[in-house]
């Protein structure tokens, strides 16, 4: 399995959204940037958020974005979803039903099963972890320099 970085910047920028302060709003660009991403594809990331639900679009010149729902309801789930859609990780081909030289082939795999116990098992951890969840881990002994910085650099940047 291969997460595309999409999904990841896409965890990272909905972080630095929830460290926002109330009504305040982030612009695209300025997420983008501190992310190390090309503005032009992260434009798309968020689109994909908004179409989500996960966080909103506030437009004009003092516009950007800012959480839609509460940290707690935002899973790493989520913006999988969000960011890679909802299709299975795992679509069995048919070999064993040609190996067998079966007259159904694409019926039959032995690791279908498998598969979905793994996928079940991978996205229930994933919807443990929420944006809140992975807030208080930020906070932790080894995050908090850096994380001040990160926290006096949305001051600058804040719009609202």
């Amino acid at each position: 399995m291969h997460m595309k970085p999409g999904v990841e910047q896409s965890v990272y920028a909905v972080l630095l959204l929830n460290m926002l302060p109330d009504k305040a709003v982030l612009p695209g660009e300025a997420i983008s940037h501190q992310l190390g991403t090309s503005p032009t594809y992260f434009q798309k990331l968020l689109r994909k958020l908004v179409s989500a639900g996960l966080i909103t679009s506030v437009p004009g010149v003092k516009g950007g974005f800012k959480l839609n729902k509460n940290p707690e309801d935002i899973s790493v789930f989520n913006i999988y979803v969000a960011i890679e859609g909802q299709q299975s990780l795992y679509s069995p081909s048919g070999v064993l039903g040609d190996l067998l030289e079966l007259e159904e082939p694409e019926r039959c795999c032995l690791l279908t099963d498998l598969m979905i116990q793994a996928e079940n098992a991978w996205r229930d951890r994933m919807e443990q972890e929420t944006i809140a969840s992975l807030s208080e881990k930020m906070k932790e002994q080894q995050f908090q320099e850096k994380t001040k910085k990160l926290t006096d650099w949305l001051s600058q940047k804040l719009v609202g």
